[in-house]
């Protein structure tokens, strides 16, 4: 795993150097560079060491010269595409370098050798012989590529940090984004936070003409729901045990390491499937799972955790935390992080990766399944949520919405009047912005009082519309799913997990993104996925004679935090005065705070929103 950059047209070395310094924690323990002065291209790559020690160096070369390539990633199946590839004369000069395979793979096809990758991936390729800049991002966007055109420059790198080391590129704040920011809680693909720095969507490749000095951009793949119209005789066992299988040998092939490896652990369902079949594969003593909990009870699953980690003897480390250890732990976070996201999970999963680090450079975790088996708790409201829609006038809603907003507030995890409350702002709108506004921190009606401006709501959601309207399917189980596996996945929960991990030189992998279990998962039909209010129903059937039924049907709790609480008892300032941003409403904002620390509502998302903005280092 590693950090990547380059540029093409005005600059040397030096500035290249800063590029990559900016970004060293995700590669520590290498750095590198190539030039071709004459032509204007710039690569540079640091380096975190995973697999071929010795041999993986890059900026990394083909044995001809004329193919130069800088690589962010792991691609698990690349032995085999390297046997056929020899098969069919190409030359290796390293012994199992999954980075020269990119370069020979791309050779033997082209831009269609993407289709054959399983992994992660960001990279760039210099083709020296077409004068020819190809940069490619995997499938869900789980490894980042930023890149800019300004001034005569095309610049890229896995961070916007790097990015705007470049003189070149100038760094305006993009009033859109921060908009979809308070929209989402992230800011979705191409946006970024800077106007004219854009992200290289998941599942897109780019080419830059070095003669034109133009790029364009093209999707390569695209998720989409298509399930079987043949339905086995015990479905919950065929599809089941397909499954596991499929699980099982993601797993295996993710175990490929020459450093440390190691498990996340929450105690919840797709973690604790990892454990249970990694121990089919490896001796309990080699297993090494990482857990943290929380001194607030309705936020700690640790005791969980400790539960399959007994149940594997599995070697288990666990840390709490706390507001002392979050609050020691924010600086570091906010001076990395590449842009603000309103996702309070990022400080749990910044210190599993902190403790996961000191003991292993490689964990697994189960990003991914909630996304495609219906995991989440919108899933639930939607059926619930039509019904509402169908019987309920609005003058009734109105008035249900009033009176329900005098509930009292409770910081707890996931707590009754929070999501009454949340449930009822999403159904004033239709259904295509239901899992935006329910997952947003702010209702768009509050968005436009923000920025003292009337916002379309087209606009403000557009991705979120796409993603909706794009489904092929008429369930509204089925349409969510796109939307939190096209947008949630990748915008959020991969870029927290890039993030965290990375500030702490630490390489995540994603059995349940594995290529090939995502094509049978997306393959099953909805009322496998979620039957009867059973959100990852297949999933569940499949892992009942392995896993404890208090770990399979006890409720959800999430990755959450208490920062409700500690901002209601200012342990947290949501605001700093110094951030003058002239742009926003600051009479709202301090009504949203008061109103928080008051009791009278419940404004925790909002507010962590506003105290990563706030504290970001521009």
């Amino acid at each position: 795993m590693c950090g990547i950059a380059g540029f093409i047209g005005i600059g040397d070395l030096s500035v290249l150097k800063s590029m990559t310094d900016s970004i060293a924690y995700r590669g520590p323990d290498a750095d590198g560079n190539y030039a071709d002065t004459d032509a204007g291209v710039f690569l540079g790559h640091r380096r975190l060491s995973i697999v071929d020690l010795r041999g993986g160096a890059q900026p990394m070369k083909d044995h001809t010269g004329n193919f130069i390539i800088t690589f962010n990633g792991e691609i698990y199946n690349h032995q085999e595409i390297r046997d056929e590839l020899i098969k069919n004369g190409h030359k290796f000069l390293t012994a199992n370098s999954d980075t020269e395979t990119l370069i020979e793979a791309y050779k033997a096809w082209g831009t269609q050798m993407l289709s054959k990758l399983n992994g992660m991936f960001s990279f760039a390729i210099y083709d020296r012989t077409k004068k020819q800049l190809f940069a490619a991002r995997d499938r869900f966007g789980k490894k980042p590529f930023f890149y800019s055109q300004q001034n005569g420059t095309f610049v890229f790198a896995s961070e916007l940090h790097a990015i705007k080391k470049h003189p070149s590129v100038s760094s305006n704040l993009s009033k859109k984004s921060l908009q979809k920011y308070f929209a989402y809680g992230y800011i979705p693909a191409p946006n970024s936070l800077y106007e004219g720095i854009y992200k290289l969507p998941g599942g897109h490749y780019l080419l830059y003409d070095l003669i034109e000095s133009k790029f364009e951009i093209k999707k390569w793949w695209n998720f989409e729901l298509d399930p079987f119209t043949e339905i086995p005789k015990n479905p919950e066992q065929v599809w089941g045990e397909q499954l596991l299988d499929l699980l099982s040998k993601a797993i295996k092939r993710r175990l490929m390491s020459e450093v440390p490896l190691g498990f996340f652990l929450s105690g919840g369902i797709d973690s604790s499937s990892l454990v249970a079949l990694v121990s089919k594969i490896l001796p309990s003593k080699d297993i090494n799972t990482f857990s943290i909990g929380f001194t607030e009870a309705s936020f700690d699953e640790s005791t969980y955790a400790k539960l399959i980690a007994d149940k594997y003897q599995t070697n288990h480390i666990r840390e709490i935390l706390d507001i002392e250890k979050a609050l020691n732990i924010l600086p570091d976070i906010v001076s990395k992080l590449d842009e603000p996201m309103g996702d309070s999970s990022l400080l749990p999963t910044y210190l599993l990766c902190q403790l996961t680090r000191k003991h292993v450079t490689v964990a697994l975790g189960g990003d991914g399944a909630d996304e495609l088996f219906c995991g989440y708790d919108p899933f639930k409201a939607l059926d619930k949520a039509k019904l509402y829609n169908s019987l309920i006038p609005k003058p009734m809603h109105q008035a249900f919405s009033f009176l329900f907003a005098k509930l009292p507030v409770s910081h707890k995890n996931m707590s009754l009047d929070f999501k009454i409350k949340r449930t009822l702002r999403g159904l004033n709108y239709a259904p295509k912005y239901w899992n935006s506004v329910w997952m947003g921190s702010l209702a768009p009606n509050e968005i436009n009082e923000l920025f003292d401006e009337e916002i379309e709501m087209e606009d403000l959601y557009s991705e979120a519309i796409v993603a909706w309207e794009s489904c092929k399917q008429k369930s509204l189980l089925d349409k969510a799913t796109e939307f939190y596996v096209k947008l949630y996945l990748q915008d959020d929960i991969l870029v927290k997990v890039d993030r965290a991990s990375m500030m702490n030189s630490l390489e995540v992998r994603a059995p349940f993104l594995d290529i090939d279990l995502v094509n049978f998962a997306r393959r099953i039909p909805v009322n496998y996925r979620f039957r009867n209010g059973e959100s990852k129903y297949i999933l569940k059937k499949a892992l009942e004679p392995i896993l404890p039924h208090d770990i399979l049907y006890r409720k959800k709790k999430g990755f959450g935090v208490p920062i409700g609480k500690w901002f209601s008892e200012g342990k947290l300032n949501a605001f700093q005065e110094q951030a003058n941003f002239n742009f926003l409403n600051n009479q709202f904002i301090k009504k949203q705070i008061e109103q928080h620390k008051k009791l009278k509502s419940d404004n925790r998302a909002f507010l962590w929103n506003l105290y990563l903005l706030s504290n970001y280092n521009f």
